[in-house]
């Protein structure tokens, strides 16, 4: 009878953790949604926030595999920027996606509120106009960025 509990409890325990992992496995077969933060000026000639999501569509040709519409872009340019760097109050110059490979930075809006920049953070910066926004580095290392212009429309 002993043995036979020593046996069964090693099972039990592989059976609990099958299940747990079926059921984490199951529960991330949800779509992880890809956002982009989008700065714009708005009608009081501030700098303005908001979340978008990208519409994704699955590929026709590649199982497990969904895609965007593509973007015409003009370029393609890293940045470093070091631990310290303010650049003060200033609008876009160009409609641009900044994407955040390394370090960490922020975008602070004109009434204080900050948009946090780490790895994978994508900001979509369209506010050419007005006062525009603060971009500083946070922490003790550079902040690595990926800027990609994009064509006019």
């Amino acid at each position: 009878m002993r043995s036979t509990a020593i046996q069964l409890v090693p099972a039990a325990l592989v059976s609990c953790f099958i299940v747990m992992w079926g059921a984490q496995h199951m529960a991330g077969q949800g779509h992880t949604p890809v956002t982009v933060t989008r700065l714009y000026t708005g009608p009081d000639g501030e700098t303005h926030a908001e979340q978008i999501d990208v519409k994704l569509t699955p590929n026709s040709t590649l199982a497990r595999f969904e895609e965007s519409k593509a973007v015409e872009a003009t370029g393609l340019q890293f940045r470093r920027w070091s631990p310290g760097y303010v650049n003060d109050w200033h609008p876009a110059p160009r409609r641009q996606y900044v994407i955040t490979v390394s370090g960490r930075g922020e975008v602070e809006l004109m009434r204080g509120q900050k948009i946090p920049a780490q790895p994978g953070k994508v900001v979509l910066a369209e506010d050419m106009k007005g006062k525009g926004h603060i971009t500083r580095t946070l922490g003790r290392e550079d902040w690595i960025t990926i800027a990609v212009p994009l064509a006019d429309k």
